[in-house]
C-alpha cells in the first residue's frame, strides 16, 4: 500500500488506537506493525474472526491474558540448555499458567466461535511445568527449602551454625573485658562475616580477623577468632547450598525446554489473540461494524464516521481543558458550535461502482469535503486490516490493490516546488501508477493555477482517471468542473451542504447534486447594498446561458440517485431479512440436534451414572430408571427422589 497515502490519511494513529487496547506488548506490537492486505479471502476471515472476539466480549467473556508477557527468547535458551535465573523462570511459570487458562478458555467457547476455536488450537495446557516452578520458587524469585531435600538439610545446618555464632557473639558482647574496647556495644555484619567495633587502640586485645575499617580511620570491624572457624565452616555449607539451588534451576530449565517448541506456539496464538481482541475491544468501545468485502469494486459507506475525529471529539468531552485547545472549526462537527461540550462526528453516506466510478464534490471550505476524502480512504485501509469500521450495517467495502491519495498544502521547500507544482507532481505518480482496482482520491482539483487553465487541466485528469477505470473521488470548487458529470455516466456530482441561514457548513454529503458557492445569497444575508447585489446578479445571467438545461438535467440526476438509493437501501432491508432467517433456521437445527442428543443421552441411563439435577442444583447418582414413565429414582444427598428425564442433564464438570 502506498505509504505517502497512509501518512497523509494518518493510518499511524488509528494502529496507535488499537494498540492502546492490548493487553501487552505482544498483541501492541501486532497492531503497530498491521498493513492492509488484498488477500480477499484473508481479509473476511480477520474480520469474521474479530466479530467472534466482539461476540464473546458482549457476553461476558474476556480471554485470560494475565501472565502473558514475551519469553520466546527465554524459552530458547531454556531448550539450548542455558541455566535460567529464578526470575526469568517465574516470567516462564506465569506464561505457562496463562496457557492452562487459555486452554479451558478455548473449552468454553461454543461452536459459533470456529475460527477463535481454529486460532487457539496451537494452545496447549502446560500449567504442571509452571506449578513445578512455583513449588519451588516463591514470588520473591527466592528458591524455597522443600526444593528439594539436600537443599533443607544444608540449609538446616547452616541455621543451626548461624546460631550458634550468634550466641557466642553475645556472649562476648556481655563480657566486660570486650565490652570496654569496644565502640558501641553492637554486633555488625561484614559480607557474611559477624564483627565487632573495636576502638583502634585496643585492636590488640581482641584476636580475630579484621575485616575493614571505618572513614575516620578510629575504628576497626574485627570477627573474633573464636567464630572465624565457624565461619569458614559456613562457607563451605553456603557453597554447597549453591551448589543445590544451581541444580533445582538447571532442573527447572530443562522442564521448560522440553516444553518450549508447545509454548512457542502458544505464545504465537495467544499474541494474535490480544491483537485480535484490542480490534475487538476497540470495535465495541466505538461502536463500530463488520463492513462486507467484495472483489466487483462495490463501495458503500452508509453513516460513516471519521475515526480519529470521533477519538477526538471524546477526548474533549472527557477533558475540557484540551477542548480548549481544539481550534474551531473542527471539521465534520456537529452544529453550529464546534466547541460545544458535546460534539458527535456528522456521519456521511458515500457509495462508488454502482453505477459511477467517479465522485466530483463540491461545496464551501470547510464544509467536510477533504473530511469526506479522508473518511473513506481510512475506512477502506481499516477494512483491508481486518478491522471493523465506525459505519452502519450493510456497509460494503472493495479490496483496492492501492488507494492513492493527494490532500492538503504539500509545498516543498526542499525541492523548491509551489503547491500547485507539488500537487501536479503527486497526480502523476497516481496516474501512473493506479490501475481498475485502485482508489484515488484527489483534493481541490485544479487549485492553485489559473481558473480557466486549472479547469481543463482538471477534465483531463478526469478523462484520464475514467480510462484507468478505478474508483475516485475528488473535491474541487471550480465550476467548470461541476458540470463534468453531466457528460460522462460514469461520473457523479455530490455536494457538501451549507445552512444559508446560520451561515455555517452542515458537513452533510449529499450525492447527485452539486454544491454552489451562494456568495450572493451570504452577501445578502451580510447586508451589502442592493444596488451591488443586483448588478452581480445581472452579470450572473449572462454567464448562465445554460442555466435551465443544467438545471433541468441536475434535476434528472438527483431522482435517478434517490431511486438508486432506495433500490439499495431495499436490498439491504432484503439481505438483512435473509441472514437473519438463515440463522434462525441455523439455530433452530443446533437447537434440534442438541435435543436429540439429550434424548439419547437419557435413553442411555443406566444405573450408578452421576447426573446433574438443576431444580436441586445438585449432582446425584441414578438408583434406578423407569423408562416407561420417563423417570429415575436418583440419590440426591441423604434422599431419595423420583426426577422426571427432562429435569436430569449431563454432569457439569467444574473448571480446572
Amino acid at each position: 500500500m502506498d505509504a505517502h497515502t497512509l501518512e497523509l490519511l494518518e493510518f499511524h494513529k488509528i494502529r496507535e488506537l488499537v494498540a492502546d487496547y492490548a493487553f501487552c506488548s505482544l498483541g501492541r506490537d501486532l497492531a503497530l506493525a498491521a498493513e492492509p492486505s488484498v488477500n480477499t479471502d484473508g481479509i473476511r476471515a480477520e474480520l469474521e474472526l474479530v466479530g467472534e472476539m466482539v461476540e464473546v466480549l458482549g457476553q461476558g467473556q474476556s480471554p485470560p491474558f494475565v501472565g502473558l508477557k514475551d519469553v520466546r527468547l527465554l524459552a530458547r535458551r531454556a531448550a539450548i540448555g542455558a541455566m535460567l535465573s529464578p526470575e526469568q523462570l517465574l516470567d516462564l511459570a506465569g506464561v505457562l499458567t496463562c496457557t492452562g487458562h487459555m486452554y479451558r478458555f478455548r473449552m468454553r467457547l461454543s461452536e459459533l466461535q470456529p475460527r477463535l476455536i481454529t486460532l487457539l488450537a496451537p494452545v496447549e495446557d502446560l500449567g504442571l511445568v509452571a506449578k513445578a516452578i512455583s513449588g519451588c520458587i516463591d514470588t520473591r524469585g527466592h528458591v524455597l527449602d522443600m526444593a528439594s531435600p539436600d537443599l533443607a538439610h544444608v540449609r538446616q545446618q547452616i541455621a543451626g551454625l548461624d546460631e550458634r555464632v550468634q550466641t557466642r557473639i553475645r556472649h562476648l558482647l556481655r563480657d566486660p573485658r570486650v565490652r570496654e574496647i569496644l565502640r558501641y556495644p553492637n554486633a555488625t555484619v561484614s559480607g557474611d562475616h559477624y564483627v565487632l567495633p573495636v576502638a583502634v587502640n585496643h585492636r590488640h586485645r581482641l584476636a580475630g580477623v579484621i575485616h575493614r575499617t571505618s572513614g575516620t580511620g578510629e575504628t576497626v570491624f574485627i570477627e573474633p577468632a573464636e567464630v572465624a572457624h565457624l565461619s569458614a565452616e559456613r562457607v563451605v555449607l553456603k557453597s554447597d547450598e549453591d551448589r543445590e539451588v544451581k541444580k533445582i534451576l538447571r532442573k527447572l530449565t530443562a522442564d521448560v525446554g522440553r516444553v518450549a517448541r508447545p509454548l512457542g506456539n502458544a505464545i504465537e496464538a495467544m499474541a494474535k489473540l490480544d491483537y485480535v481482541t484490542a480490534k475487538a475491544r476497540y470495535a465495541r468501545d466505538f461502536n463500530l461494524t463488520c463492513p462486507d468485502v467484495n472483489t466487483e469494486g462495490m463501495l458503500w459507506l452508509r453513516m460513516a464516521r471519521h475515526p480519529l475525529l470521533e477519538h477526538l471529539f471524546r477526548q474533549a468531552a472527557r477533558a475540557p481543558a484540551l477542548a480548549d485547545d481544539i481550534q474551531a472549526p473542527v471539521p465534520n462537527a456537529a452544529g453550529p458550535n464546534p466547541q460545544a461540550a458535546e460534539r458527535q462526528v456528522v456521519p456521511i453516506d458515500v457509495h462508488l461502482g454502482q453505477p459511477f466510478n467517479l465522485l466530483i464534490i463540491t461545496g464551501p471550505n470547510t464544509g467536510g469535503k477533504t473530511v469526506t476524502l479522508k473518511t473513506t480512504g481510512l475506512l477502506c485501509l481499516m477494512a483491508q486490516t481486518g478491522m471493523h469500521i465506525p459505519a452502519g450495517q450493510g456497509s460494503c467495502v472493495p479490496v483496492f490493490s492501492q488507494i492513492l491519495a493527494d490532500i492538503g498544502d504539500e509545498q516543498s521547500l526542499e525541492q523548491s516546488l509551489s503547491t500547485f507544482s507539488s500537487h501536479i507532481s503527486r497526480i502523476a505518480h497516481i496516474l501512473k501508477n493506479s490501475d481498475a482496482k485502485s482508489l484515488v482520491l484527489l483534493d481541490e482539483l485544479g487549485a492553485g493555477t489559473d481558473p480557466v487553465e486549472g479547469a481543463a487541466l482538471g477534465r483531463a485528469i478526469l478523462d484520464q482517471l475514467d480510462q484507468i477505470g478505478c474508483r475516485a473521488m475528488v473535491t474541487t470548487h471550480l465550476g467548470d468542473l461541476k458540470t463534468y458529470a453531466f457528460n460522462n455516466e460514469r461520473a457523479e456530482n455530490a455536494a457538501v451542504e451549507f445552512d444559508i441561514e446560520t451561515l455555517q457548513p452542515t458537513y452533510r454529503l449529499h450525492i447527485g447534486q452539486f454544491g454552489m458557492s451562494n456568495a450572493l445569497k451570504i452577501a445578502r444575508r451580510l447586508k451589502l447594498p442592493r444596488d451591488l447585489l443586483k448588478r452581480a446578479h445581472r452579470y450572473l445571467k449572462r454567464r448562465q446561458k445554460r442555466a435551465p438545461e443544467l438545471i433541468q438535467l441536475q434535476q434528472k440526476r438527483e431522482e435517478a440517485e434517490k431511486a438508486r438509493t432506495e433500490a439499495m437501501q431495499a436490498q439491504l432491508e432484503a439481505q438483512t431479512q435473509r441472514e437473519e432467517y438463515t440463522q434462525k433456521v441455523a439455530d433452530l437445527e443446533r437447537q434440534q440436534r442438541e435435543a436429540e442428543r439429550m434424548r439419547a443421552w437419557r435413553a442411555a441411563l443406566k444405573t450408578g451414572d452421576s447426573v446433574w439435577v438443576p431444580k436441586y442444583d445438585k449432582v446425584g447418582r441414578i438408583i434406578r430408571v423407569d423408562a416407561r414413565r420417563g423417570s429415575a429414582i436418583v440419590a440426591l444427598g441423604l434422599g431419595q427422589w423420583e426426577v422426571m428425564f427432562d429435569e436430569i442433564f449431563p454432569e457439569k464438570k467444574p473448571d480446572v
